[in-house]
């Protein structure tokens, strides 16, 4: 019995990870119903797990339940991307002032290529992954775990908001490069001027997407 469990346990990290890549993959889309039966059917699982998976992402903020409906994508909202925005700024802020004196160089250039590959990605998941890991870097040597994890879940609530910023920046030439602008400032010891850069180019996307999702609010409130 304890290994069914586990087994299913770790079937539902599965499962998560690869309705997470399909959302990143705009093929799961906000407001999308995601019955038990047909994910069974698409990832050849029983709905145990699938049961599992969904309840982890309603909990995680990713999907909600609907009387009579089951599981649906959270459809995006602008008052949740800025609440997200906020809170990660604010956490992202403490742990560059805290490690960027215990960045070695060869953290330096490891995150500095991973910014570029941020700003180059060619897709949402792709961006995903590496801004993952370009965090991790960053975080990793402030060596307060609490905070790595409240960046880590909210990036994960986070993930539905990814291909629009596709959509809302399309060409890499275009796109703003904070992660870049942060590393190439911590790198010359200049933490306050690299927040505030970094803040700068960061609030800009965010008031895009916000104001995206305002017109689109006011669109079907129109009609």
């Amino acid at each position: 019995m304890k290994n069914e469990t586990t087994q299913i346990e770790n079937t539902a990290t599965v499962l998560i990870r690869k309705i997470r890549d399909a959302i990143l993959d705009d093929v799961f889309k906000p407001g999308d119903w995601l019955p038990e039966m047909d994910l069974a059917k698409r990832f050849e699982v029983s709905r145990s797990p699938i049961r599992e998976a969904l309840q982890a992402l309603e909990k995680e903020g990713t999907v909600i339940s609907e009387p009579y409906k089951g599981a649906v994508i959270k459809p995006l909202s602008p008052e949740e991307a800025l609440d997200i925005a906020e809170l990660r700024l604010a956490i992202i802020t403490l742990a560059a002032k805290a490690a960027y004196r215990h960045l070695s160089p060869a953290d330096f250039d490891l995150a500095q290529g991973l910014a570029k590959q941020i700003t180059r990605s060619n897709g949402a998941k792709e961006q995903f992954e590496y801004n993952r890991r370009f965090w991790e870097i960053i975080f990793q040597e402030t060596r307060r775990p609490i905070r790595w994890e409240v960046l880590r879940r909210l990036d994960d609530r986070m993930a539905r908001y990814y291909p629009l910023f596709y959509k809302l920046f399309p060409d890499p030439a275009k796109r703003p490069r904070q992660q870049e602008v942060l590393i190439q400032f911590l790198r010359k010891d200049e933490v306050d001027e690299a927040v505030r850069a970094f803040k700068k180019l960061y609030l800009e996307v965010v008031h895009r997407i916000i104001d995206h999702l305002e017109s689109e609010e006011s669109a079907k409130a129109a009609h």
